[in-house]
């Protein structure tokens, strides 16, 4: 499958959401919308939507809020939060829905993409999607780290929230690239209590808990972020869906894998995804 794809945008008021959308192996095929970790560009995907042709999957790559294609970049300005970009989710399914109408329709998610995509079919009608896939996708509780990891990643994550919270924006210092403060805000929330944040009064926690989508969720080895440990906290919360946990091992990618090289050696991944969405 040719790796080149047709940039389209979505205007969200003001702000506009990137899309890449790769040529379709099939016409009837799977359908997987990808929602990148923060700050990272949607094109770093494309070794994944290759791999993910090669399966047989029609791919989308969204660029969340403020980064890659999707702009205007975060600013003092951003007042968007997890809210809007979990409404994001559910605009560009409606953008989509008919390339995706007839058609197997599976969310992918890594790290804070995957956040936004299981809340989504929390907070909204999940029956406008089949399956859910999360790759490293964890909350970065400070309590789920191994050993003495988590008395750092608790000041760390803190550090970062009161940075944005007087810069205005977080500037990307080395971590997550320049985000809004709002975005900065819910997530060192999680990192802090282990909780997702209510969105518009809403407990998300409870509505985690009666999501009955079918879920992979995929630790990786090597992860510095998001090491088994906070995939399975994040797992805990699914009380209702259908979870298969699994682990991508270096020997079974047959390269280095980390939070985010994963990507560069997805094969084997790609197929353990194709034979998820076969069961749908």
């Amino acid at each position: 499958m040719p790796t080149d794809y047709l940039q389209e945008h979505l205007d969200r008021g003001t702000d506009r959401i990137g899309l890449q959308v790769y040529p379709s192996p099939s016409n009837d095929g799977p359908v997987a919308i990808i929602w990148p970790a923060m700050g990272v560009k949607a094109r770093y995907y494309r070794p994944f939507a290759q791999v993910l042709g090669e399966q047989g999957i029609s791919v989308v790559v969204a660029d969340l809020r403020g980064t890659g294609a999707s702009t205007p970049p975060p600013s003092r300005a951003s007042r968007y939060r997890y809210a809007e970009m979990i409404d994001d989710v559910g605009a560009v399914l409606e953008t989509l829905k008919p390339r995706l109408d007839g058609r197997k329709r599976l969310l992918i998610g890594h790290s804070l993409g995957g956040q936004m995509a299981l809340l989504h079919l929390a907070l909204n009608d999940p029956s406008t999607v089949d399956g859910l896939a999360l790759i490293a996708v964890g909350l970065p509780y400070w309590r789920s780290y191994p050993g003495v990891r988590g008395y750092a990643v608790l000041p760390y994550t803190q550090a970062i929230g009161a940075v944005s919270a007087v810069a205005g924006v977080w500037p990307g210092w080395t971590f997550g690239g320049r985000q809004a403060r709002g975005v900065i805000r819910d997530w060192a929330y999680t990192a802090r209590t282990g909780l997702f944040p209510a969105i518009d009064g809403v407990d998300t926690e409870a509505a985690v808990r009666d999501v009955q989508t079918p879920v992979l969720a995929v630790s990786v080895d090597h992860d510095q972020y998001t090491p088994p440990e906070t995939v399975d906290h994040l797992c805990a919360k699914l009380a209702t869906a259908p979870v298969r946990r699994a682990h991508y091992t270096t020997a079974e990618a047959g390269g280095r894998l980390d939070h985010f090289a994963w990507v560069r050696a997805s094969a084997p991944l790609a197929s353990r995804i194709a034979t998820f969405a076969e069961t749908l």
